[in-house]
């Protein structure tokens, strides 16, 4: 069965995006960004909420990827052609290999464990991970945590989440001062 990983870059203090709604302080040096790339080599299928899904926009665009470089480039082609689900009550299309959830997080996780299919089941965003961890839906956390306190913002987890037991499979310096944590939650 495919596993359902949740990945996101937070601060020290836990949260994905600061006060002011931005996150520039994720932005990966050349070692993270490689870390990034392999891991998105172990991705099957990516389900993304609105704000990541028009976030992540920016590596689909023609106009952009004029300008990356080597890795940017290698990302693009990785991540272009993955196949992702977009849960959003406000768009009515989605573009390049992106298609509308028809069912909630649990519908559409349920029914991409049934489909045959290499790669894990990726979720990214507090809101939809949130959604998915409360279903006890999440196999693995991966998180990159960042050496910033940003004091306020989107916290990477929600604070009325029950209680889960995890165990420790990975840690990680990577450049800069960022840590990777991969934990799998004891069943």
């Amino acid at each position: 069965m495919r596993s359902v990983t949740y990945s996101m870059s937070c601060s020290l203090d836990g949260y994905i995006v600061g006060p002011d709604g931005g996150f520039n302080w994720t932005a990966p040096d050349k070692e993270v960004f490689r870390f990034w790339i392999e891991e998105i080599r172990q991705v099957g299928v990516h389900l993304l909420g609105r704000r990541l899904y028009e976030t992540m926009l920016y590596w689909e665009s023609p106009e952009q990827q004029a300008s990356f470089d080597e890795a940017e480039q290698e990302w693009a082609a990785l991540w272009n052609p993955l196949p992702k689900v977009v849960f959003s009550t406000t768009l009515s299309e989605v573009r390049g290999h992106a298609r509308l959830a028809s069912g909630t997080v649990a519908e559409e996780i349920e029914r991409l464990r049934a489909e045959p299919g290499e790669g894990d089941i990726a979720i990214g965003g507090a809101t939809l991970a949130a959604e998915a961890a409360a279903a006890g839906l999440i196999d693995e956390y991966q998180v990159m945590v960042y050496p910033v306190l940003v004091g306020g913002g989107t916290p990477l987890f929600p604070r009325e989440e029950r209680r889960v037991d995890l165990e420790l499979v990975e840690t990680r310096a990577i450049g800069s001062g960022v840590v990777y944590l991969r934990h799998r939650v004891k069943r």
